[in-house]
């Protein structure tokens, strides 16, 4: 039985090392440009549908046993909220309006969820967190201001792309605390198996898109495009839907509401690593401070908590 330090230890670990991965899933939408985000959405969902039955097809049988309709029900949603609408939104957000600025928006769900979580029963109080929320809230307006002020697109196209970065927000908001809570009522089901569990209901989801998708993508793609779609789907879904989820779901086992907000912070990060890589330059004046203030902003709500748990 781990204590509550070494608990927050390794859940702020599992919270990093999710984030690294999520990350990547910004890059997904650049590297198959010409590929609608309703598209990408399914190519990704289905591959992660079909590695979760791999996966999971040994323990089937007793995990079917130790589910009942309430417990499906309650997948259907987390899926459809944290997975199907989610990356929709957030592929429309990356491509319409860039990934600076869909960091932003990202990086206000610390904000939403940590707000959420200090109504729980024995939270760290908000004013104690009100620092940390303070610190991100401002590097997240110094990613949007760096953002729009060099739209990327025509205003309207931005617009819509912020649009589609506040629904990805919201749907994950949703996500994060549902699913935390789903984690905490299940004790029978192990936090990778609800994870598998999610992919094969996502993946379901995602099946049923594709009547959608025939009707209203006509895109003509080639062979060398469809095998980079391919490749991207399949390692977004390894990468960040199965490994990075496990690591989010043991997280939030390991960690209250008030900190599980603050880990998104490292996708945030990590988002906008990936972004300078991949454009190939360093960041500018605004995007550092923004670095700065979000990484004092999570080290400041890890020293809330870990104040919390130390014996007085």
């Amino acid at each position: 039985m781990l204590s509550k330090a070494s608990s927050t230890t390794l859940g702020i670990l599992c919270g990093m090392g999710a984030g690294a991965l999520w990350g990547l899933v910004f890059l997904a939408p650049e590297l198959a440009q010409d590929f609608s985000p309703l598209l990408l959405t399914i190519g990704r969902y289905i591959a992660y549908g079909v590695i979760s039955v791999l996966l999971i097809a040994p323990r089937w049988q007793v995990l079917r046993a130790a589910m009942t309709g309430r417990e499906w029900l309650a997948l259907a949603w987390l899926a459809l909220a944290g997975n199907t609408l989610y990356y929709i939104f957030l592929s429309s957000a990356v491509q319409m309006g860039g990934i600076a600025m869909t960091s932003l928006v990202i990086g206000f769900l610390p904000v939403a969820v940590t707000l959420i979580g200090s109504r729980a029963h024995g939270a760290v109080p908000l004013m104690r967190l009100l620092p940390s929320l303070l610190c991100c809230a401002a590097g997240a307006v110094c990613i949007g201001w760096q953002a729009l002020a060099v739209p990327a697109q025509s205003p309207i196209t931005q617009l819509v792309g912020l649009l589609c970065a506040v629904g990805a927000l919201v749907s994950w908001t949703i996500y994060a605390v549902g699913n935390r809570h789903w984690l905490e009522k299940l004790g029978a089901v192990s936090a990778q198996d609800w994870n598998l569990l999610t992919g094969v209901v996502t993946g379901a989801q995602a099946l049923l898109l594709i009547p959608v998708a025939l009707v209203l993508d006509h895109t003509h793609h080639d062979a060398a495009a469809w095998m980079r779609f391919a490749g991207v789907s399949i390692g977004v879904a390894v990468v960040a839907s199965i490994v990075g989820n496990a690591l989010w779901n043991r997280m939030s086992r390991l960690l209250p509401l008030t900190l599980v907000g603050q880990m998104i912070l490292f996708e945030t990060l990590f988002a906008l690593i990936y972004g300078f890589v991949w454009e190939q330059r360093w960041p500018t004046v605004l995007e550092a401070a923004a670095f700065v203030l979000i990484c004092v902003g999570v080290i400041s709500c890890i020293s809330a908590h870990r104040t919390q748990v130390e014996p007085h």
